[in-house]
């Protein structure tokens, strides 16, 4: 599904992935209002314009990004983040 962003120069914007289930390692389900911590991981769906950066990731690649970086976004339902390609520290192979 295309999304309606496109972001400009050195930027990227990421489908966040979040977890589903959050349990204790003794397998205790906690609710969603516990506390979470922000996900730190996503899937580009979008990449600016900046040359430097489209050598490094590309749409569909899954990233490991700082945490507390960005803008957070939701459209149609969905979270999104905005993120500066220095924001990015991995991408998972």
């Amino acid at each position: 599904m295309a999304v309606n962003l496109k972001p400009i120069k050195d930027r990227v914007v990421i489908e966040m992935i979040e977890e589903t289930v959050n349990k204790t390692k003794g397998g205790i389900i906690l609710p969603d209002t516990s506390s979470k911590e922000k996900p730190q991981i996503g899937t580009i769906i979008a990449v600016g314009s900046d040359e430097k950066m489209k050598k490094e990731v590309k749409v569909g690649d899954k990233v490991i990004y700082a945490k507390y970086s960005g803008t957070e976004v939701t459209l149609e339902e969905k979270k999104y983040l905005l993120l500066k390609f220095e924001d990015i520290l991995a991408v998972v192979k």
